[in-house]
């Protein structure tokens, strides 16, 4: 196996580069509707190694790279990313994240998401990371808020997923 770039580690959780031997376990993770159900509906649904595939070729052209593999004790369990945005938005980045089911409720996402923020204000020209919540997923708010996110806005029936129609719940944190 090839040496993997690691972006930020501690303790038993890293993230870093995503590799080919990481694909089975992702398409496996993503291909889970409890996963599914909290990502955007671009998450191709179901979800197939080919899909896995597709994906590590569109972030290995990334530059720099803000997409990771979350590593929890040597075994890949999910993914985290930074997208910066464009034009006036270019000083703020959007959080992106999910764990395989079989990892839930282990603090992994907390780590990880401590981990990208670091990264994020260290390594990339931003002062904003924001995320935008379901809201059902309570498990996520918890993460976001015990990393120091502050709920910055309720966006009242604002998305739809499963052609229900929800509210965005925007959680925010600057840097310091």
């Amino acid at each position: 196996m090839k040496n993997k770039l690691i972006a930020a580690e501690s303790g038993d959780v890293k993230i870093r580069e995503l590799i080919d031997s990481d694909l089975v376990k992702l398409s496996e993770y993503a291909d889970n509707e409890k996963v599914s159900i909290n990502l955007r509906d671009a998450f191709p649904k179901p979800y197939t190694l080919k899909d896995a595939e597709n994906f590590k070729k569109m972030i290995d052209s990334q530059n720099p790279k803000t997409f990771f593999a979350i590593e929890f004790q040597g075994e890949y369990v999910g993914n985290i990313s930074l997208s910066v945005g464009d034009d006036i938005y270019r000083k703020s980045a959007e959080i992106g994240y999910f764990i395989g089911q079989p990892f839930w409720n282990k603090g992994i996402a907390t780590k990880a998401v401590n981990l990208i923020t670091s990264w994020g204000f260290e390594n990339l020209d931003i002062v904003r990371i924001h995320a935008g919540i379901f809201e059902f997923n309570k498990s996520s708010q918890r993460v976001l808020e015990k990393c120091g996110y502050i709920k910055e806005a309720v966006f009242k029936k604002s998305v739809c997923k499963n052609s229900e129609i929800y509210d965005e719940i925007r959680y925010v944190k600057i840097k310091e």
